[in-house]
């Protein structure tokens, strides 16, 4: 393929199977996503018994919980046959959604919210990056930026959709539509998808289970880079009325730039993709973060509505272009055998560093930190992960993404 303007039309005329799987996971994960369970945080935590803070503890226990999970689970994508471990994600997901809306006890409905969180955000969109990442060579990139649109649509149509619906149904009736909406989506890719094999074989013990991102040198260089959006964009979202108000904004601005955010990140993974298979993702990765660093110099020498605009813009812009780039180097760096074992131990140090951020970021300003020292301290964290990583990214090359799947 030598157009480079016909490289995604290319992948949906002769692969439009595989990504429609891939496309679907994306979207379906959705369903175990915060923003879209946090649509439904009052009326969950009074079908469970719980108060807002309890709620919320349990919410980040169970979370926690996932990741470890994540850890333990999302590797067998390396060995278990896709078709099987999506029907398993598939299967349990649902399962979860049944405890959390008809448990008598909130014992069971917290099992229920920790699978959805599990099967959902975590298991889901495992699955389809992983299935992109892996089944595709020379256009990889363009793959993973075309399936992550799913995760963006469900990001963009979901919450109106919610909001309009809850005027005719409850709460719970409303997970069930959804349910049966993703099975209604899953059972015909189920039946006749273009699925592909297993890559590999389950190792026979621990000792013989080949790669170990936790021991791997190259992997700690590369995770403070990968950890930073979603850090400093979590802190962003739960401290946003600090932000507004240190920024001199308001919140309607907010909620306005978080729609400018959802529309940012389409561009951000299709043109992330595509510069991914034309540059590299070694080169590619040592740029995405601009957009983001100008919105955090923004946001601090102006400050402002045009401050709050930039960094929902500027984070769109990286988050969605960093999917694309975070798989393409693990495929670089190890092969596309493991992709498996190492986008589940990424996922889950993304679920641990998420879960912590708040935490920190509640301190800093408790002890008396102005929100404009904290998006300093976001730069600082950002240039240090880069910093980090170059050395890494030097070695592989200015070469685009051409390892074989």
């Amino acid at each position: 393929m030598t157009s480079n303007k016909m490289g995604y039309r290319t992948l949906l005329q002769e692969h439009r199977g595989l990504l429609s799987i891939a496309f679907v996971a994306m979207f379906s994960s959705s369903l175990g996503q915060s923003f879209f369970v946090g649509l439904f945080q009052a009326p969950m935590a009074e079908h469970l018994g719980l108060s807002a803070g309890q709620f919320g503890t349990a919410y980040t226990a169970v979370t926690l919980v996932a990741g470890f999970a994540m850890l333990r689970f999302g590797p067998s994508i390396d060995w278990i046959p896709p078709r099987r471990f999506a029907l398993g994600v598939l299967g349990a997901l649902l399962l979860g959604v049944v405890l959390l809306t008809l448990s008598p006890v909130w014992g069971l409905g917290l099992l229920g919210l920790g699978l959805v969180r599990l099967c959902g955000q975590g298991m889901m969109s495992h699955l389809g990056n992983t299935l992109a990442g892996r089944e595709f060579t020379t256009l990889r990139g363009r793959a993973l930026g075309l399936a992550g649109t799913g995760l963006m649509l469900g990001e963009t149509l979901l919450p109106p959709l919610v909001a309009a619906l809850l005027v005719w149904l409850g709460w719970r009736e409303l997970w069930w539509c959804f349910g049966l909406l993703l099975a209604g989506l899953w059972l015909p890719l189920l039946w006749r998808g273009q699925w592909p094999e297993a890559p590999g074989r389950k190792p026979e013990s621990r000792r013989q289970g080949g790669l170990r991102p936790f021991r791997e040198r190259r992997f700690w260089q590369l995770l403070p880079l990968l950890m930073i959006m979603p850090v400093t964009m979590t802190g962003l979202f739960i401290y946003q009325a600090q932000m507004t108000e240190a920024l001199d904004s308001n919140l309607a601005v907010y909620a306005l730039a978080l729609t400018g955010m959802g529309l940012a990140k389409l561009p951000g993974a299709l043109l992330g993709g595509r510069w991914v298979d034309r540059l590299g993702a070694a080169r590619v990765a040592r740029l995405y973060l601009l957009p983001f660093v100008a919105a955090l110099l923004i946001a601090v020498l102006n400050g402002g509505h045009a401050g709050v605009w930039a960094l929902m813009v500027g984070g769109g812009l990286a988050v969605g272009a960093q999917e694309s780039i975070a798989t393409s180097l693990l495929v670089r760096l190890w092969g596309a055998e493991y992709l498996g074992t190492l986008r589940a131990t990424l996922s889950a140090c993304m679920v641990f560093s998420t879960g912590i951020a708040p935490a920190v970021l509640g301190i800093a300003l408790d002890l008396g930190a102005s929100f404009s020292q904290v998006l300093i301290g976001m730069l600082v964290l950002l240039a240090t992960g880069w910093a980090l990583a170059q050395p890494l990214l030097n070695r592989l090359g200015p070469g685009g993404d051409t390892t074989a799947a």
